[in-house]
């Protein structure tokens, strides 16, 4: 059961993600201000120098745009790209192109989960996406991701259960129900942000991030 922690803002909190055994640790990245918490490459950079192995670097992009994803692709030092974009936007054969314009790039998928759709929608992702992240869509209409909302888990499993990519479950996950989640839908990793910051949302709470990653281990 892989563990993945958003958002660190100083490079010694990423230092102390790695000690507490977080295996993925991301940022938010990007070329535009969609977000506020969106950081510059540079930025970004400054901060995941303190993600050192066996913990991997990720860096979030809600861009819909090809041109900007490829530049946070040049600028950035990363393992995995998350891409959030709306799936009209970026589409399953968007992602495509930039995995065969990129031959070495692992890219996350965030699936929004509402209904019985999210389901068909994450398996046109067969073939090209190396993990998908299943969240919680805000008010069925909303932004997707950091609502610190679940979602119907129900649905969540079935996806687990239908695809062959590895799947990371997200969406309102904290110390307290991350393994009630994770025996409910089996998922290859579970991922934290809004549960896991201090309550004014600013930087990580360290003993939030400890119960996390412990409670997850310790449900397999």
């Amino acid at each position: 059961m892989i563990t993945q922690i958003y958002a660190p803002i100083t490079v010694d909190e990423a230092k102390e993600l790695v000690k507490l055994g977080v295996d993925y640790i991301g940022v938010n990245v990007g070329i535009r201000k969609e977000w506020p918490t969106i950081l510059t490459p540079e930025k970004a950079n400054d901060i995941l120098v303190g993600v050192t192995s066996p913990s991997k670097k990720m860096v979030l992009s809600v861009s819909h745009s090809l041109d900007d994803i490829q530049e946070i692709i040049n600028r950035t030092k990363f393992d995995v790209i998350h891409l959030i974009a709306e799936h009209n936007l970026l589409t399953p054969e968007n992602v495509n192109t930039l995995k065969k314009n990129n031959p070495t790039l692992l890219v996350m998928r965030t699936i929004p989960v509402t209904d019985e759709t999210s389901i068909a929608l994450a398996k046109q992702y067969e073939g090209i996406a190396d993990f998908l992240l299943l969240d919680s869509r805000k008010n069925k209409s909303g932004s997707i991701g950091a609502t610190g909302e679940t979602h119907d888990w129900n649905i969540s499993k079935k996806i687990v259960e239908s695809v062959s990519i590895p799947v990371v479950l997200a969406g309102g996950l904290g110390p307290d129900n991350v393994a009630t989640a994770i025996a409910k839908v089996h998922p290859y990793g579970v991922d934290s942000k809004t549960k896991t910051n201090y309550s004014d949302r600013r930087g990580k709470d360290m003993e939030k991030v400890r119960l996390f990653v412990k409670n997850a281990h310790e449900a397999v």
